[in-house]
């Protein structure tokens, strides 16, 4: 094949941005500082100065380094807090030091609590972290629950009967951001539905959010961004986590997690969680469960090995999950036939992963590592009269290597993928059935002048036995102008394969006839942005500042049109234009020892063409505000901590009135969301309440035809606004480290 003119342009500055820095020379000293009673664990923050000199350097949180060769002296300085400062002498043909540090026992043992910072300053993409303090700030009981405190990320409620939760970032849909666990791609495809409440927020150890296409080697269907959700770690997780939790509404959760070191080199931890919701509740009386009842019985094993130059890591979870809503009178099995309306859902779910890495002998810049993954995901539902069930076996195999070119300064991971999915959906009287098999290669090159300039170049090639050759470029580019003013740029491509039944699952519960005007092609998008980062000091104490926009522009779409025809959800391929425009701008400010404040607000531009009309993106506000405050006594005895959200107008869906013709144009009105928790800590407990939409604002009559349930102008999906009103919670958190 024969590029055009315009594509070959496009191809040759990229290969230009991609293999450029490797042209360039730096006589700069890498390596790795280490505990010396343990050779795997890295010294994060270690200090390496030249003698005599001002120039030096900070290990980062592997302890790694890379520091420009000094002129004046060949001492070097290496020290760390209760270690035994050491002095090197670094022969001039020396590239990379392995460094081991002696632990200082005339110290006394000392128990440091540390502020980490939001925003990532070594990270050459847009990253953000939830960390493990951030999660106990609000009730996490799951996923869903784990980005209340967060301005990046938001949680929608796709509908006022099922409780089906998806994300949203950059203004788009959850199913174009990425969700990993320990990097790992999980919870895709048919488990979109419910898959935030799949994952409790006990096994969870912090979170990663990335903006914009994140790196090739995870595959090619990242188009709004990555999050990665980091599970507890058996080697350095609590011996024993307990946590109880309940709610007014008679929901209670409980989890259990304990780890275990088998020997100085394996180590497991295995967690437990169950919720369950057996009341059935109806505060406006509108004759339908705010809330469905539910049961969830979830297992999540994970094991570690690991000695000087091999890591092994496997991870296992299972679940089951019910689900029952609709009006209050309905019976599990009733069906349709009863006259009464509800919603019925069983779901299984088996997964697996494992990760192996191998370390070069005098090499520990070089590395191979193998990734295997694989899941089954079956459920069973019902919707009214409506039957939708499915099936997806999923597998995935990753081949990486990764070394340097001549200096670490330049490094580089390539290798090889392959993804299997086979999906069997029956929806109604219809068996859809779709099998992918996609090899795949991919290289991805860094330049680190270990100053100021990170540049992060990849693509992958990826062969899909229904759709061809799919080619992925990426590029990710850091300036630091200052070390507290950091610029960042990135574009890319996304490449997916949309379910669209499973990602519109909240029409389900409507009246609303699914139309397929065509066969539906894959998605494919552009997205580039960037974002600006400042760190300064105010009056003694510290603040982040960073602002970012992205656009994102789709060359192909699967549309779901709920604007053209009343009762009904077309799904066709994109006709127009599809955009998306984002803009954040973000503050995070420590205002008085103990009390930190984060605002943000943000604004959406998000338009999709509906028969030739471009239109905004029906539910979708356009602005946004966020706040939240915290404030800690001293050695955190007492915590309190708060969160406001206001969204304002967006546009909603076009509706049949009981006429039986279409309701002009409509809008949400404004509305804001405050909720708030208090913690009191001993030694091993915390003990916290709290409550969620305090202001007990509640979207006005959500179901649309609650008095008809099976009859035209019945919808269920046209969820703008909280449905339940306010709720108070408990619990207790136990914790033996």
């Amino acid at each position: 094949m024969i590029l055009p003119l315009k594509g070959r342009s496009i191809l040759f500055a990229f290969l230009s941005i991609l293999f450029l820095p490797a042209f360039a020379s730096a006589q700069i000293l890498n390596g790795q500082v280490f505990d010396k009673t343990d050779n795997a664990t890295g010294l994060t923050g270690a200090s390496l100065v030249w003698a005599g000199t001002t120039s030096g350097t900070l290990a980062d949180a592997n302890g790694g380094f890379s520091l420009p060769f000094s002129t004046q002296t060949n001492k070097l300085v290496v020290s760390f807090i209760g270690y035994k400062a050491d002095t090197l002498t670094v022969k001039p043909n020396e590239i990379f030091l392995r460094i081991y540090l002696e632990p200082n026992t005339n110290l006394e043992e000392v128990e440091v609590v540390a502020r980490k910072d939001r925003f990532d300053a070594t990270s050459p993409v847009n990253a953000q972290l939830i960390t493990n303090r951030d999660l106990e700030k609000s009730a996490c009981c799951n996923l869903a629950e784990s980005f209340e405190t967060n301005a990046s990320v938001e949680v929608s409620t796709t509908d006022a009967v099922s409780g089906a939760k998806q994300i949203q970032m950059l203004g788009l849909d959850g199913a174009y951001t990425l969700l990993t666990t320990d990097n790992v791609p999980t919870l895709q495809g048919l488990a979109t539905p419910f898959r935030l409440n799949y994952l409790s927020g006990t096994y969870i150890d912090n979170i990663d959010i990335i903006k914009g296409t994140g790196s090739v080697l995870n595959g090619y269907e990242s188009i709004s961004g990555q999050v990665n959700v980091k599970l507890k770690d058996p080697e350095k997780a609590e011996q024993i986590y307990l946590n109880l939790y309940g709610n007014d509404l008679g929901k209670w959760d409980a989890n259990a997690n304990v780890a275990v070191p088998l020997s100085e080199k394996l180590s497991t931890v295995l967690m437990l969680h169950t919720n369950h919701l057996h009341q059935r509740v109806d505060r406006n009386k509108d004759g339908f469960m705010d809330q469905p009842l539910n049961s969830q019985y979830n297992v999540y094993n994970k094991w570690k090995y690991i000695n000087k130059r091999f890591t092994g890591e496997i991870g296992l979870n299972a679940l089951r999950e019910d689900r029952l809503g609709g009006q209050t009178d309905y019976e599990k099995g009733a069906g349709a036939e009863s006259g009464i309306y509800g919603t019925e859902s069983r779901t299984e779910r088996l997964s697996g992963y494992s990760k192996l890495a191998l370390t070069a002998k005098n090499k520990p810049y070089e590395s191979l590592g193998l990734i295997l993954s694989g899941s089954l995901h079956e459920f069973d539902s019902q919707y009214g009269f409506r039957r939708y069930d499915g099936e997806q076996q999923s597998g995935l195999a990753r081949l990486i290597f990764q070394s340097a070119i001549g200096t670490t300064a330049h490094t580089y991971k390539t290798g090889l993928s392959f993804s299997h999915d086979n999906y069997r959906e029956f929806f109604e009287d219809t068996l859809l059935k779709r099998q992918e098999n996609v090899p795949g290669v991919f290289a991805e090159y860094t330049y680190n002048n270990s100053h100021n300039l990170t540049v992060v170049a990849g693509a992958r090639t990826d062969f899909h036995n229904l759709y061809g050759t799919v080619f992925t470029p990426r590029l990710h580019l850091k300036y630091d102008y200052t070390p507290n003013t950091i610029f960042r740029i990135s574009g890319g491509k996304g490449f997916r394969v949309a379910n669209p039944i499973a990602e519109n699952s909240g029409a389900l519960v409507s009246s609303r006839k699914f139309v397929f005007t065509e066969e539906l092609q894959p998605e494919r998008a552009w997205n580039m942005g960037g974002s600006f980062t400042q760190y300064f000091s105010l009056g003694g104490k510290h603040g982040t500042f960073i602002t970012d926009y992205y656009y994102t522009t789709f060359q192909n779409q699967v549309v779901a049109d709920m604007y053209s025809v009343p009762g009904a959800v077309i799904f066709s391929n994109l006709e127009g234009r599809s955009f998306s425009n984002s803009f954040q701008a973000e503050v995070q400010y420590e205002l008085a020892k103990g009390l930190d404040l984060k605002a943000a607000y943000k604004f959406f531009d998000v338009k999709s063409s509906y028969n030739g009309n471009l239109l905004d993106r029906p539910m979708n506000p356009k602005n946004r505000f966020f706040v939240n405050a915290g404030y800690a006594t001293a050695f955190d005895k007492w915590r309190f901590d708060a969160t406001v959200q206001w969204f304002g107008q967006r546009s909603l869906p076009t509706v049949v009135t009981h006429d039986g013709d279409p309701e002009p144009r409509r809008t949400a009105e404004p509305f804001s969301v405050l909720n708030s928790q208090v913690t009191r800590s001993f030694k091993h407990w915390d003990i916290y309440v709290g409550g969620e939409n305090l202001l007990n604002f509640k979207q006005k009559d959500p179901i649309m035809g609650a008095e008809a349930p099976f009859g035209h102008t019945f919808d269920a999906s046209m969820v703008w606004g909280p449905v339940v009103g306010r709720v108070i919670y408990a619990g207790l958190r136990y914790k033996l480290k």
